[in-house]
């Protein structure tokens, strides 16, 4: 680490001056503007994750996606590992979810949403998926930030707030950094991180079981 070796090494917390944390625009929106698109107040947001995360063709995972919403539920959502694969590439994804959307949306009255990964290989690809996003009128995108980067990340949040986007931020990869309890980075720092680079919420952990997190 730096000009000396050590055992390990764990940033447990920092401190971020006022004036450095004022250069970041931070999270493009936030719960508020969350319920103003999705016209639902006074309670909890009820989403789900498709499962199986990987094998469905974009036909059957926008099925799944109409299911759900039409079911009851606010809102669906990308696993992490759902990006653009021989079996359901990402474009297919989109529009076959944008219609589920569409048809819950007119069978129950509500506004629905579903987050799309646009986490891509390249900032450029990024920026396509989620400009395509926008295109075909969903109302939220997802990115894992920390595989994306934090710069990239920051891209993301200003091109959602410019254009009217949600932000989810997932957290996939965080456990090789933060699991450990003598080495690595504390999940605060990271998530103090996100919210400068910008995310209306946070995929987090759970009390107990694979997400487990503090």
């Amino acid at each position: 680490f730096g000009y000396k070796a050590l055992r390990a090494l764990r940033l447990e917390d920092l401190r971020i001056p006022v004036a450095y944390a004022k250069t970041f625009q931070g999270p493009p929106h936030g719960i508020q503007v969350e319920r103003d698109k999705l016209n639902k107040y006074g309670r909890g947001l009820l989403g789900c994750t498709i499962k199986p995360k990987l094998g469905l063709s974009a036909k059957n995972y926008g099925r799944a996606v109409y299911e759900c919403l039409r079911g009851g539920l606010d809102f669906t959502k990308d696993d992490e590992n759902v990006n653009s694969q021989p079996f359901m590439r990402w474009r297919d994804r989109f529009l076959f979810v944008a219609e589920a959307i569409y048809k819950s949306q007119a069978e129950t009255g509500e506004v629905k949403g579903h987050y799309l990964n646009a986490t891509a290989g390249t900032c450029e690809e990024m920026m396509k998926r989620a400009v395509y996003a926008k295109e075909i009128g969903v109302p939220i995108i997802m990115h894992d930030y920390l595989t994306g980067g934090f710069t990239s990340n920051t891209s993301l949040a200003i091109y959602c707030r410019d254009n009217g986007l949600l932000l989810h931020i997932h957290r996939a990869m965080h456990a090789v950094i933060d699991r450990q309890r003598n080495h690595g980075i504390h999940f605060r720092v990271l998530a103090k991180a996100l919210r400068m680079s910008g995310g209306d919420h946070l995929h987090s952990g759970t009390v107990v079981g694979k997400l487990e997190g503090e």
